[in-house]
């Protein structure tokens, strides 16, 4: 920087440094998360109002081009009594003026600035800027120095906050003469420990997970003798949970002199399935010179209000419970189709431009909530591949999975070539949606055919791996495999530019196996709770897995039935074969079937989807034989077409 730059560097950091608002601490590098970094500015006069001040972060890195990712209007916004406003990640001790996403401040070579104006001179992609600054800081955590954002915004020095190779435990803290300096974070302190001394207070609940019916103390814990009487307000409302769902105090009166105190809050015992829920212990701003060291506190209430399904999990399925819901005839332009014609004609109603629905990624974890819900508990999901149930709220929100489950693309979305973008961050509702059609690609990463609810280590643990590769945990019966064999499947047709293949192809757009998720389809039968999956999805996207109400397409276009030209009676309400019986049930050593015109095809499988007989039959007088064990099993009988699986029983 030459001379003439560097005295107006000079000019200009004295004159930032005397203004009403300047960056004073950062934090931008925590261990784990980041869930504790944060950003605090500073005002020479306390309780100042930042109105008309906004916050602005940029990305330094090649990819990010010296441009803003995050923009924050301080309107409304007032520093302390010590003049400081803080903004920090969820965990931050003590809680922040203003609570940020974790992970939100990236670590370096970035830049913090405040700039007179909104947010909205500054859209995602503005390039770094002196127009309206009032302070910056350009920082790393052990980066290389961006010149160019230096240069962009007037500075002469890259803050490294690894100075002392302790990134992860110290932060970035400002001088009363300007200059910089790496120590232990103080946040919502000043940095020279003048000014006016915090008087911390600790909120303790007894516990974090509490059935309903049952109670709980909230302790208050203050970090010194009080040298006068206060009450401290809070708030336990978080949506649907009210004032009707509890009683006890909603406040603490504390004397001179005390230290402690607590109340007791019961969580009431109604008779509404109103599902698991999160109370939000939020207490009102106190005065100076408190402090909370935490805040809005979830706990969480578990409904015992449940209800069950009529049908089972897809580890004891059943098959005569949920009818599809799709209209009349929602498949008939296929008669008549084949070979590609008959592919076409499928993706022609599966991605039909105007009428089928995509949402974004964010919809996704209220649809897998209802999509996915476990037949044997209202408040949990089910998990394909660890084949068990787990509470709704237990979404993965951190950076461990262990307990936790999340949405899984049964399609990975490296291999298939699409991904999230940031409005896919925006959760919208049923009721909005965005346009899609077959060439839409990126609408795969939310399309909800396509995903699951999963255990979120055994998401980890499959990556991108082709099924075949990929074959699910051990000891489990594998009761996912037709389902996401048929969601594949799906995906191949719904999409140009996806399809399934032989082997484990490492081609951007194809997953394999074909032959593995051919079997599995076959091993795997649509049960109740597929059919009413896939009923839910229709629901939120207008559109439904074909290979779901109508299984024997699969084979029709990867199977043995290629090149044959499909025709039934495809109206989704009679598609099942009413008239075909078969007796005795409980059987011992065979069945009569009445009913079949010229050939049936005949497959009993166990329980856990294995094929354990399959015959054809040609005549309402055939007889079936067969050395079974004693025990369930599934019986699925094809028949012009039609397909429709019972249990049958072997005494």
């Amino acid at each position: 920087m030459n001379k003439i730059i560097l005295l107006a560097f000079l000019i200009s950091s004295q004159f930032i440094f005397s203004q009403d608002v300047i960056i004073n601490e950062l934090d931008a590098d925590t261990d784990g998360v980041d869930t504790r970094e944060f950003i605090e500015l500073r005002t020479m006069v306390p309780n100042t109002s930042l109105d008309g001040y906004v916050l602005v972060l940029f990305n330094g890195s090649s990819s990010g081009g010296d441009s803003s990712y995050f923009a924050l209007n301080l309107d409304g916004f007032t520093t302390d009594f010590n003049g400081l406003f803080v903004l920090g990640g969820p965990d931050l001790v003590p809680s922040p003026n203003f609570s940020l996403p974790q992970n939100t401040i990236q670590n370096g070579a970035d830049a913090v600035a405040v700039y007179r104006g909104t947010e909205f001179d500054f859209p995602e992609g503005t390039l770094a800027t002196i127009d309206n600054l009032v302070d910056a800081l350009v920082y790393g955590t052990g980066d290389s120095t961006d010149q160019n954002l230096l240069d962009l915004l007037a500075q002469t020095e890259q803050i490294d906050e690894n100075e002392n190779g302790n990134k992860d435990t110290e932060s970035i803290q400002r001088n009363t003469d300007g200059s910089w300096f790496v120590g232990d974070p103080t946040p919502r302190e000043l940095n020279d420990g003048s000014g006016i001394t915090p008087v911390f207070i600790d909120i303790t609940p007894s516990q974090t997970l509490i059935d309903e019916g049952d109670s709980f103390t909230i302790e208050f814990s203050i970090s010194e003798p009080l040298n006068e009487a206060i009450t401290i307000n809070f708030s336990l409302d978080n949506g649907s949970f009210n004032a009707q769902d509890f009683s006890g105090p909603t406040s603490l009166s504390l004397p001179i002199g005390s230290t402690s105190g607590s109340v007791d809050i019961s969580i009431t015992d109604d008779e509404i399935d109103e599902g698991d829920e999160f109370i939000n212990l939020q207490v009102e701003v106190l005065g100076d010179p408190y402090i909370l060291n935490a805040n809005a506190i979830q706990i969480i209430v578990v409904d015992n209000d449940f209800t069950t399904a009529a049908w089972g999990t897809p580890t004891n399925p059943t098959f005569e419970f949920v009818d599809p819901t799709g209209p009349s005839n929602y498949f008939g332009s296929l008669n008549g189709n084949s070979d590609q014609e008959l592919r076409q004609a499928i993706q022609d109603i599966i991605a039909e431009e105007g009428v089928v629905k995509i949402h974004p990624y964010a919809d996704i974890i209220a649809i897998l909530e209802s999509a996915d819900q476990s037949p044997s508990n209202s408040n949990e999901v089910w998990l394909a591949y660890r084949e068990e149930s787990r509470p709704k709220y237990l979404y993965q929100l951190g950076s461990s999975g262990t307990g936790f489950w999340n949405r899984e693309h049964v399609f990975p979305r490296s291999r298939g070539g699409f991904f999230s973008i940031e409005e896919d961050e925006i959760a919208t509702g049923i009721n909005e949606w965005w346009n899609t059609n077959a060439d839409s690609l990126r609408h795969a990463n939310s399309d909800a055919h396509g995903l699951r609810a999963t255990d979120a280590n055994e998401n980890s643990s499959r990556g991108n791996q082709h099924f075949g590769e990929y074959i699910g945990p051990t000891g489990t019966q594998g009761s996912f495999k037709g389902d996401v064999a048929r969601a594949v499947f799906y995906l191949a047709i719904r999409f140009n530019g996806l399809s399934v293949a032989d082997g484990f192809p490492d081609i951007t757009g194809q997953l394999g196996d074909l032959q593995t998720l051919l079997q599995w389809h076959e091993e795997d039968p649509v049960d109740d709770y597929e059919m009413n999956r896939n009923n839910i999805v229709y629901a939120w996207q207008n559109n439904r897995n074909p290979f779901i109400d109508y299984p024997e397409l699969v084979d029709y276009i990867w199977g043995d039935k290629q090149g044959q030209v499909w025709n039934q009676s495809l109206s989704l309400s009679d598609k099942t074969i009413k008239t075909i019986e078969f007796y005795p049930n409980p059987a011992t050593d065979g069945i009569h079937f009445k009913g079949i015109e010229l050939k049936a095809t005949v497959q009993i499988y166990s329980m856990t989807g294995k094929k354990v007989h399959e015959e054809i039959v040609s005549n309402a007088s055939e007889i079936l034989g067969f050395n079974l064990n004693s025990g369930v099993y599934l019986i699925r009988i094809r028949h012009n077409s039609n397909v429709v699986t019972k249990k049958l029983i072997i005494k």
